[in-house]
């Protein structure tokens, strides 16, 4: 029996809709028994630069993977193509770890932070540069070559490159933010400062988010006060959002790095923003107030930053 056209474009269409809504469904699964090769470490892998873990988010693998069968991108070609592009085209985000991670094993930067909350459950659509620092402070050229190794090998929005680290990281975040202003999307420092190298006046370029406990012995609030002075001397800090937090002392603020909201903040932010605004919507930061403030904590089990962390 024939089917009229109307008729057959309908079945088709439906059809169509099904296939697509089993292979959204089917993703998950596909790629759950990869969980485990999702975050890799590297040791040696680019040269000058860090040895470092590379998060890969669901249902995109790498390049050279066949993960994503031929069949399933053909599946959703055409009119749906614009949704397989915007699926594969993920942000980047880079975790600088404190100085009690610095060193040769690896297994340390999971420690607390991003990977440890994607580890615990942290639901994070991008893709995630975690480096080690083996002694020192960050170096911001070093940084630089492992973003253009991941650039050159995974599908990255390089509109939307975020950095993000505590202590030694926070120095770190604005060191790296104030040196690569045209590659930085957003950061948020905590407990963190400025070096000799810090170029105040890029800083004012980048939409930027400073917070420290007033109740930090181990990395005095007035660290972060001289950025922001230092940025009030050289221009306008209308991209600057630089909060003291009353009675937070210097560990308390790890729990940041497991809140969805800091990474939803930071992907409100693209290079491509005109005049590159920052978005005012923070409420992450009243978060750290609450009885248990990390998701991903068990309410016994509580984050441990030692001593210059």
């Amino acid at each position: 029996m024939k089917m009229s056209g109307s008729l057959f474009s309908l079945v088709t269409s439906e059809r169509k809709c099904g296939l697509t809504l089993f292979v959204l469904m089917i993703f998950p699964m596909m790629v759950g028994t990869l969980s485990a090769q999702r975050m890799i470490a590297h040791r040696g892998t680019v040269k000058d630069a860090y040895n470092f873990w590379f998060y890969v988010p669901p249902v995109i693998a790498p390049p050279d993977s066949a993960v994503v069968p031929p069949l399933v991108i053909d599946s959703i070609r055409g009119e749906e193509g614009d949704l397989m592009e915007a699926m594969v085209r993920k942000p980047l985000v880079i975790f600088l770890h404190g100085a009690s991670l610095r060193g040769n094993n690896l297994s340390q930067v999971r420690r607390y932070g991003t990977l440890d909350a994607l580890s615990k459950g942290l639901n994070l659509d991008a893709y995630v540069l975690a480096p080690q620092h083996p002694t020192g402070g960050w170096q911001p050229d070093r940084i630089d070559r492992l973003v253009d190794w991941a650039l050159e090998r995974y599908a990255i929005d390089s509109t939307r490159i975020y950095v993000l680290g505590m202590s030694m990281g926070g120095f770190g975040t604005i060191d790296y933010a104030a040196a690569s202003p045209h590659r930085v999307a957003a950061g948020l420092a905590l407990c963190g400062g400025d070096t000799q190298k810090t170029n105040h006046k890029n800083l004012l370029k980048v939409p930027l988010c400073i917070l420290h406990g007033t109740e930090d012995h181990q990395v005095p609030w007035e660290s972060s006060q001289r950025v922001v002075d230092s940025m009030r001397a050289v221009g306008d800090t209308t991209r600057l959002i630089y909060r003291l937090l009353p009675g937070q002392n210097h560990s308390m603020l790890s729990h940041y790095f497991y809140f969805k909201s800091v990474y939803d903040w930071l992907f409100l932010h693209s290079t491509t923003d005109k005049w590159r605004p920052v978005r005012r919507r923070y409420g992450f930061i009243g978060q750290l107030a609450q009885k248990h403030p990390s998701p991903f904590e068990k309410s016994d089990k509580k984050i441990q930053i030692k001593q210059g962390e």
